[in-house]
């Protein structure tokens, strides 16, 4: 088996997205020998951009938050260098798109209110308790600063203060967490008021708190649109950060193995080439599918059958059917701008064990990203973004076939079905938005739940990783500890939750797990910066970190 000639790392860390880049560059301004393994060809995961004909999307972002210039995101980006990339305010959100309405949510949440009382002022006194619900939540959102640390990097002290922290944060929250599910949001919203038509507007959202946090967040003023560039500049970034430290960054590399030797790490066999490679190390952080560590990479005697049960019943979110239009004009063009436009589902809510797909009635989402960054374009042209949820085993799993090995086969069914899909999306949305909209479409392509599996080998292509929810909290899924001195987990399934803020959290207490471990002085000064008993000035003149110069340019 061919070994690197300097093959030996003090971590190795599994997966280039952002939560595993995130995690590198902390080590490498620690002083901390580096290796990152990448499956695909470029770094990112779910932020890696799709670009073609000087046309570029960012494959699957709605929209950021916490990544503002007091947002949590940016806090942890500042332990690394001030040429982060930089993300924007938004201050058009998001439009609710329904039969007979047609709403838009703003940074400021009461012209919102305003719009449907003049629709139904009958109702007034309920809609302003709905929004009432909302706004009191968002003091409290700047108490999660104060719970970034995972108990799990703390000792016994530690925890009873962090736990206290967490019930001060969860407490508003909590009334309606309850109210889970079809019927549990229509009962909870059935508290707040009587107005049925509200019911509609919030139809695609799964529980109660997903009808309330978003306006909460408005209230906060944090939603941000991606940096320049797009979203793919912070992998870019956090790419540049590691290079200059002289670490490095392994792409078309599978891991395959962890070899495990009396529960200590002691190397990983990765395939690069059609050859396999051995890599040695002292710690891993797996920021990947923790199914495919614990039943792919692990030796099956370290696995607790209890976990491998737990991950497989585990509830996760969905994944996605992608259309991806190139336009020979700018989105603004046609009358399109920054939010996002959902249209609200007319059909009843797709069961889990309910493999069909009625494109004609489900929720959409629209995301034309040029008009938010103008970039992303060529001069005169112009993108958007077609988002339908789906699930990776919709019609017999897209109509692919599987071989001997058990690869999956994209053959002629699965393209049939997808441009049927795409066609018929691209109807709706002429129909219902943009009336003259293929006139102006060169070409599209598509990317289906089969695509972000084979891209991320995300369990059933999942855009993220468990659901936050009582089943998953009880159950312990997301963790960062496994059985194994010195491996472990980071990225969307080490914490409850998804997007840009969740993995970066990830990726700090990764490291934290890491550094405390090695007795790395950099271990306290994280950890006091997280908890707001260092400050970042403090933190960075520090003799322990190793300077960074700033150099990264945004392309």
């Amino acid at each position: 088996m061919p070994e690197e000639s300097n093959n030996f790392f003090d971590v190795v860390i599994i997966g280039a997205g952002v939560s595993g880049l995130t995690s590198a560059a902390l080590l490498s301004k620690a002083g901390i020998k580096v290796c990152v393994l990448e499956l695909n060809s470029k770094p990112g995961g779910y932020l890696a951009k799709y670009e073609k004909n000087g046309f570029v999307f960012d494959a699957s972002i709605h929209w950021l938050n916490n990544c503002g210039e007091d947002g949590f995101a940016t806090r942890i980006f500042k332990l690394i260098g001030t040429d982060y990339p930089v993300a924007q305010p938004q201050k058009r959100i998001k439009r609710y798109v329904g039969e007979n309405f047609d709403y838009l949510l703003t940074n400021n949440p009461d012209e919102l209110k305003q719009q449907i009382i003049e629709d139904h002022p009958s109702e007034k006194k309920s809609i302003e308790s709905f929004f009432s619900a909302a706004k009191k939540m968002y003091p409290h959102f700047e108490r999660y600063n104060k719970i970034l640390r995972s108990g799990e990097t703390m000792n016994i002290s530690e925890k009873i203060k962090y736990h206290i922290r967490r019930l001060k944060f969860a407490i508003p929250f909590i009334k309606y967490a309850g109210y889970a599910g079809e019927k549990g949001k229509t009962k909870g919203l059935n508290k707040l008021f009587k107005a049925q038509f509200l019911h509609k507007m919030f139809a695609n959202e799964p529980d109660l708190l997903s009808c309330l946090i978003p306006i909460g967040w408005a209230y906060n003023n944090d939603f941000q649109k991606p940096p320049q560039g797009g979203c793919h500049t912070y992998p870019e970034w956090l790419t540049h950060v590691v290079d200059f430290f002289g670490n490095k960054i392994i792409y078309n590399a599978r891991a395959k193995h962890i070899i495990i030797e009396n529960k200590n790490c002691k190397s990983v066999i990765y395939e690069s080439e059609n050859r396999d490679h051995k890599i040695f190390c002292n710690q891993i952080i797996a920021a990947c599918d923790s199914g495919s560590l614990y039943e792919k990479m692990m030796p099956e005697k370290y696995v607790p059958a209890k976990m491998t049960e737990k991950l497989r019943a585990a509830d996760i979110y969905g994944s996605a059917f992608v259309v991806y239009l190139f336009l020979d004009c700018p989105a603004e063009g046609l009358g399109l701008k920054e939010e996002l436009i959902s249209f609200i589902k007319s059909g009843p809510e797709q069961k889990d064990n309910d493999d069909s797909l009625d494109v004609e009635k489900s929720e959409i989402s629209i995301i034309p990203q040029s008009a938010r960054d103008s970039t992303l374009a060529p001069a005169g042209h112009g993108t958007l973004k077609i988002i339908m949820p789906a699930l990776f085993k919709s019609n017999d799993r897209w109509q692919t076939a599987t071989d001997e090995n058990g690869n999956i086969i994209r053959g002629e069914k699965y393209k049939m079905l997808k441009t049927v899909y795409a066609e018929k999306l691209i109807n709706r949305v002429e129909k219902k938005l943009v009336l003259n909209l293929r006139e102006h479409i060169i070409e599209y392509d598509i990317a289906t739940p089969i695509t972000f599996w084979r891209y991320t080998r995300n369990r059933d292509g999942s855009m993220m990783g468990p659901r936050p929810g009582k089943k998953n909290i009880l159950s312990g899924v997301a963790r960062y500890k496994t059985p194994v001195k010195g491996l472990y987990l980071s990225g969307h399934w080490a914490e409850l939750g998804g997007g840009v803020p969740i993995v970066v959290k990830a990726a700090i207490n990764s490291t934290l797990l890491v550094l405390k471990e090695r007795k790395h002085k950099a271990f306290k000064l994280f950890a006091g910066y997280l908890e707001n008993r260092r400050l970042l000035e403090e933190v960075l003149a520090s003799e322990v970190l190793l300077p960074y110069d700033n150099s990264w340019k945004s392309r």
